[in-house]
């Protein structure tokens, strides 16, 4: 298939389309490779995907989502089939100091987004949610069957409002939609923003990692593979409406119309202390911990219920968190060139 991914030199996005192109797909990958963390990492993921280049399986355009007539052109241009949308302004934390850059890009680029699949007859758009939506919730674990109206950060009320915009399209112009919950990625290739890597550099500098909620958060990390296994199964499998759902007692992961929404987690949560501990092994370096409140926007704990991913597509996410900080630690070690 021809398969449209947005975020393609992000670190799930880059993940997804060099596994597409393995298995045959041509891949035409959009991004604005903005400089929101080191520009060389994701000029670094690009150069994987080009050994496919020879053969026109994989076509790279720079644009940004707010750009109406580029994205536009680019489904004109080459027309996709299906399209994996993961372009977005990630973090909750920077969502607090800068608002805006969440509104044009999740708000707005996805916008555009929906209206190049209605548009162009796609037959299937998935496209990246966040275990931050369930903000306020405290049943654990998270159900996609449970409300979700009380979200803690602007970031996680953007991509809420993603699940609401698509489903008013597959309602309308019957488009099927599929939107997926992503819990705390992490791996080789990953978001220098993000615990793992702030984490692992502090650790090699003797610096103090800053660690929030006294290191008591528990995260369901899951491995960057899982993932991957768990958005091409959705992609190869369009949402269908529900026939058995009903308004009178509405689920909120189902509809009508043809539209889903799961949780992709590891199901397994771990206590971040625990995850710092690997680090501490498989570095051979001991952590200088500055324990911190809570900071706002964030979740004590997050854990993934994915019954309903499971049952559809047969999702199964194997990678134990201990394995998974390992291979970090060795990518990290090599890509950056420290000698352990």
């Amino acid at each position: 298939m021809d398969i449209l991914v947005t975020g393609v030199a992000g670190f799930i996005g880059n993940a997804v389309a060099l596994e597409l192109l393995k298995r045959g797909d041509r891949v035409i990958g959009l991004d604005n490779l903005n400089d929101y963390y080191d520009v060389n990492l994701k000029k670094a993921r690009l150069e994987r995907l080009n050994s496919f280049t020879a053969s026109d399986q994989f076509v790279f355009r720079k644009i940004d989502l707010v750009n109406r007539a580029g994205v536009n052109q680019l489904f004109t241009d080459f027309p996709p089939q299906r399209v994996i949308h993961l372009a977005a302004q990630a973090g909750v934390r920077y969502s607090i100091e800068n608002p805006l850059a969440y509104i044009d890009s999740n708000i707005v680029g996805f916008i555009h987004i929906l209206e190049a699949c209605r548009h162009h007859q796609i037959e299937h758009l998935v496209y990246a949610s966040t275990s931050s939506v369930y903000g306020a919730n405290k049943k654990l674990p998270f159900s996609v069957h449970d409300n979700v109206d009380h979200p803690l950060s602007l970031y996680a009320a953007t991509k809420k409002a993603n699940e609401l915009m698509a489903h008013t399209y597959s309602y309308l112009y019957d488009l099927p939609t599929t939107g997926l919950r992503f819990f705390t990625v992490y791996g080789p290739w990953g978001r220098p923003d993000m615990a793992l890597f702030k984490f692992t550099k502090a650790i090699l500098n003797n610096e103090p990692l800053p660690v929030f909620n006294y290191g008591k958060h528990r995260r369901d990390f899951t491995y960057i593979d899982d993932i991957v296994e768990g958005v091409l199964r959705v992609l190869d499998r369009p949402a269908t409406p529900n026939p058995s759902w009903n308004g009178e007692s509405p689920d909120p992961a189902t509809s009508l119309a043809p539209w889903r929404v799961y949780n992709i987690g590891a199901h397994r949560p771990v206590e971040l202390l625990r995850y710092i501990e690997l680090l501490e092994t498989y570095l051979g370096k001991k952590a200088q911990l500055n324990l911190l409140p809570l900071q706002p926007g964030d979740v004590p704990d997050t854990y993934a219920d994915v019954v309903a991913l499971k049952e559809e597509t047969g999702y199964e996410p194997t990678t134990p968190v201990e394995v998974g900080v390992q291979r970090f630690v060795e990518w990290y070690c090599d890509f950056y060139r420290i000698c352990l």
